[in-house]
């Protein structure tokens, strides 16, 4: 009872604010490596981006399995995530369809998350990655692909080294791979499979 009774409540209003979320990550997804303020019209747990949370708020239902990074497992965004959406918490990242990874947690290989198949690309899982900060236009990535015209650059700080060669083997699976979101506390940045990342390093 005392943990129901610390529970911080979800959106503000339920189906604007989830439509506002779903919208935003659609945008997302359809103009990778841009930059997009999430709404944030909740209340949000203390511990993980609120980016993050408000984007999974919005994603997950009771039929989705989640896994969460050991930074979050057992933190109050764990809580809240199951007490507002009824989403089933699993610890194989292998089963899950959404995975989220706290900031300064180890990123699970995506070769090791659902990958879906040729017949039903859409059964792959969706990865959401707290980083520090994204700044567009600015010296890093040079992003090509669907939905961006030409070429597009992003700098990512707070991400794993090796994310950039993990991606080139997610993107040479297409149509099979997962998708990613980046996340900072307020924005978030789409990654769909289809997007080719070269890196300052190629």
């Amino acid at each position: 009872m005392n943990a129901l009774q610390n529970m911080v409540a979800g959106f503000d209003h339920e189906a604007f604010g989830s439509q506002a979320v779903f919208r935003t990550a659609l945008q997302a997804l359809s103009h990778p490596g841009r930059p997009l303020e999430m709404p944030l019209n909740m209340r949000l747990p203390r511990q993980g981006h609120g980016a993050a949370a408000a984007l999974l708020l919005g994603l997950l239902d009771a039929d989705t399995p989640v896994c969460l990074s050991p930074g979050l497992v057992g933190s109050d965004a764990a809580a809240w995530l199951r007490f507002h959406t009824g989403c089933s918490e699993v610890a194989d990242v292998a089963q899950a369809q959404f995975i989220w990874v706290g900031q300064g947690d180890a990123l699970p290989l995506l070769h090791n998350l659902r990958q879906g198949s040729d017949a039903y690309p859409d059964q792959s899982a969706t990865c959401v990655i707290e980083v520090q900060n994204l700044h567009a236009d600015e010296a890093g990535w040079r992003l090509q692909g669907p939905g961006i015209l030409g070429e597009r650059t992003l700098r990512v700080q707070g991400l794993a080294a090796d994310f950039p060669n993990q991606w080139s083997r997610n993107h040479a699976g297409f149509p099979c791979g997962v998708d990613v979101f980046l996340v900072t506390a307020t924005h978030i940045v789409g990654l769909p499979r289809t997007t080719r990342i070269i890196s300052e390093e190629s």
